[in-house]
């Protein structure tokens, strides 16, 4: 049977599935100059650039919108109109 390779790309889409090492996983996730999107230092797709602002960005965003989710959810829990009269015309 043959090896298979811990490398490479299928469909255009990187994996790597070698042993991290804690260099490679701070070489991959912090690369000056790089694009916003890299390849992961472990497993299947790309991941956030550090080094570039626009990650940064995406990150700010994503943290607003979590936060905006939760704190809405906590007011729809605590928002309690009392009860509600219904009038029913029987004409």
């Amino acid at each position: 049977m043959a090896d298979k390779p811990e490398t490479g790309e299928l469909f255009g889409v990187p994996y790597n599935f070698e042993r991290p090492s804690a260099g490679r996983m701070l070489s991959s996730y912090w690369q000056p100059g790089d694009r916003m999107l890299v390849k992961k230092p472990f497993g299947v797709g790309y991941t956030l650039n550090l080094a570039n602002w626009r990650s940064w960005v995406v990150l700010l965003v994503a943290a607003v919108l979590v936060f905006q989710e939760r704190k809405s959810r906590e007011e729809a829990e605590y928002e309690d109109d009392g009860p509600v009269e219904v009038v029913v015309d029987d004409d």
